[in-house]
């Protein structure tokens, strides 16, 4: 078997318009919106991978060309979304990309705002609840499933094209008394049927991957550096500080210096210096994706995860901030996608285009039947370990 020296391995919706509350109103001519919805689009740094055109092809639906286009479209969408939500303030709701051309939708309570926005080319919607409530709203429930998570509640969600925010609930009594219990404003909640219970995604079978203490299997997330130190990030459930992390080979790549789940699910191995940290992905084709940087993607823009199970797999984002419970514990912050994961794939990648989103933490369903699968975003874990992500 090759002995590869790289962490390259492994590695349309119908807005509709609610009454409005708006507390503070803007200027119709607002230049601050004008200039957000001006805001230059990333420069792209290399052509899009078949690959990962290929994948977009097979799961999404498009030909390659409308892959990399709407690839483009979502690159200056999330450089329109985050100006926006600073201008906005807390007149803010959300933002995220429709149908195939992949178009920005903004939710404002701000009926001014709103036609601003549409008056400079844009395309927004008057809702009743600002992100900013909506997202305390699901801290409460945080802070209520802290002490132990509700059995009968696997997740819960702000949900930003509802303007509101979604508890699945596999018991309808014992979900009420959850609420009940957090305090949380009901108006702000909306209750749906849950249909299947999350796992962490790690088993013991072999492939393209990397092994804790010769026996479970993971998969690697992004390759990253701390001080020059090569290393990279990966699910918190794969392993914990001092654990061993070993190559497909058997070859050692280093140990775990830090590692955390529940609560969040991610974790960073620190490799030996005959490593190298490359900037790459493994695209299952025998090539690879170039990571270029680490923009999180919007609501309802492509994504897809890389993983040692199952290869390559492509779908959309449906939440961001969602809160998950697993059979071990709460863990907070993860974005829920449409996108298919089975055991062994934990900690992979998940990327759109060429911008690292997260590692896959865990899901129901497999890539059979379809499901949906939750990733830690990266940013985070790289700022609490002070870590650089490779990019190329």
């Amino acid at each position: 078997m090759l002995r590869f020296r790289a962490l390259a391995v492994a590695a349309a919706f119908a807005t509709v318009a609610l009454t409005a509350a708006p507390a503070v109103s803007a200027p119709a001519d607002d230049p601050s919106i004008a200039a957000a919805l001006a805001a230059p689009a990333p420069a792209r740094t290399a052509a899009v991978p078949p690959a990962l055109l290929h994948a977009m092809q097979r799961d999404l639906g498009l030909a390659p060309q409308a892959a990399a286009d709407r690839i483009a479209r979502e690159g200056r969408a999330a450089a329109v979304r985050s100006s926006l939500s600073r201008a906005l303030g807390d007149r803010w709701a959300g933002a995220w990309v429709d149908g195939p051309q992949a178009e920005l939708v903004v939710a404002t309570t701000d009926a001014a705002a709103a036609r601003t926005i549409t008056a400079d080319g844009g395309r927004a919607t008057v809702v009743r609840h600002s992100l900013t409530s909506l997202d305390r709203a699901k801290d409460a429930l945080d802070r209520a499933a802290a002490s132990a998570a509700p059995d009968a509640t696997p997740v819960w969600y702000v949900d930003v094209r509802a303007n509101t925010v979604v508890v699945r609930s596999a018991d309808d009594a014992r979900t009420a008394a959850f609420l009940d219990r957090s305090g949380v404003d009901r108006a702000l909640v909306r209750v749906e049927r849950a249909t299947a219970a999350p796992r962490p995604l790690a088993d013991l079978h072999g492939g393209d991957a990397y092994y804790i203490d010769n026996a479970a299997r993971c998969s690697i997330g992004f390759p990253v550096t701390q001080n020059g130190q090569p290393g990279f990030v990966s699910a918190g459930h794969c392993g914990q500080p001092g654990s061993n992390a070993t190559s497909s080979d058997g070859s050692s790549i280093g140990t775990f210096q830090g590692s955390t789940f529940p609560g969040n699910d991610w974790s960073w191995v620190a490799a030996g210096s005959d490593w190298t940290a490359q900037p790459q992905v493994n695209d299952y084709q025998g090539g690879a994706v170039t990571v270029a940087g680490s923009n999180e993607q919007s609501v309802g823009g492509s994504v897809c995860r890389s993983g040692s199970t199952t290869g390559w797999h492509c779908g959309t984002v449906e939440e961001q901030n969602a809160t998950v419970n697993y059979q071990e514990g709460s863990v907070y912050g993860v974005t829920r996608t449409n996108v298919c994961a089975e055991p062994g794939d934990s900690g992979g990648s998940f990327i759109s285009g060429d911008q690292a989103q997260g590692v896959t933490s865990g899901g129901s369903g497999d890539c059979t039947s379809g499901g949906e699968t939750y990733f830690q975003p990266v940013n985070p874990i790289l700022s609490t370990y002070g870590l650089t992500l490779a990019t190329g």
